[in-house]
């Protein structure tokens, strides 16, 4: 399982990638695995605006439906549309196929998140 060290982590297993006030969210590595083959994601509008830990997607895989929660505050300034016809880009790479980009709302709430050690050690227990 590939855990990046330039990313923050949540306990759900979404990964956020921060450039200034703007963050890139997808889902792990460990999740893509536990999902198994994904068939479908939902995403969201552009210019919706979405609070920490309310439902940013949907992902469906051959296994069951898991809801992706918003890591942090945001409002969406790009959503991944190659994921519509190819969902399954996330099951070959986790961390390049990002679900949504966001303009954060307040960058402190980045502290709430789990560093790449953190999230190693989460998900050795879950294991």
């Amino acid at each position: 399982m590939k855990i990046l060290s330039d990313l923050y982590y949540t306990k759900d297993h979404e990964w956020v990638k921060v450039e200034g006030d703007f963050a890139t969210i997808g889902i792990t590595d460990y999740a893509q695995h536990q999902l198994g083959d994904i068939v479908y994601v939902e995403l969201p509008e552009i210019d919706d605006s979405i609070d920490a830990e309310e439902n940013l997607s949907t992902i469906e895989s051959v296994k069951a439906a898991s809801d992706v929660l918003m890591p942090v505050t945001g409002t969406i300034v790009e959503v991944n549309e190659a994921l519509e016809d190819d969902p399954a880009l996330i099951n070959e790479n986790a961390y390049e196929n990002w679900i949504v980009k966001v303009k954060m709302a307040d960058t402190s709430e980045l502290d709430q998140l789990l560093s790449p050690k953190a999230y190693e050690s989460l998900t050795d227990e879950e294991e």
